[in-house]
C-alpha cells in the first residue's frame, strides 16, 4: 500500500520555484528518486499559482517514509526550506487499488 505525500510549498518572488530548482540542481532530488521505498518524488507548477510549488512524494509504505525522514535528506531540505522562507500546506493520501470497474469508462489511456 503506497503513501503519497502532496506538499504545497509557497514563498515569495519565486522564492519556492527557486527551491526546487535548487533542489534539483545540487542533486538532492535524485539522491532521494534512489532511495529505498521511493516511487515518485516530482515538482509541479499550477498554472494559476506562481508562487506555489507542488511537490508529489510517494513511498511504498510508512516505513520508507520514516527512513526517509531520518535521514540526511532531510537535513538538506530544511535548509533549503529555511534560505527561501517556504510555507507548507501537506495532504496524505493512502493508494486504494480496489476502484471500481465502472471507473475505467472515465480513463483514456
Amino acid at each position: 500500500m503506497a503513501v503519497t505525500i502532496n506538499i504545497y510549498y509557497s514563498g515569495k518572488n519565486g522564492s519556492a520555484r527557486k527551491f526546487a530548482e535548487e533542489m534539483t540542481a545540487r542533486g538532492v532530488v535524485q539522491d532521494i528518486r534512489a532511495e529505498a521505498g521511493n516511487l515518485r518524488y516530482e515538482y509541479f507548477f499550477p498554472i494559476n499559482d506562481t508562487e506555489t510549488v507542488l511537490l508529489i512524494d510517494s513511498w511504498e509504505d510508512q516505513g520508507a517514509i520514516d527512513r526517509h525522514h531520518a535521514s540526511p535528506m532531510m537535513t538538506k531540505i530544511a535548509e533549503l526550506r529555511e534560505k527561501y522562507d517556504l510555507h507548507m500546506k501537506v495532504e496524505r493520501y493512502v493508494s486504494d487499488d480496489t476502484a471500481p470497474i465502472t471507473d475505467q469508462e472515465f480513463i483514456r489511456n
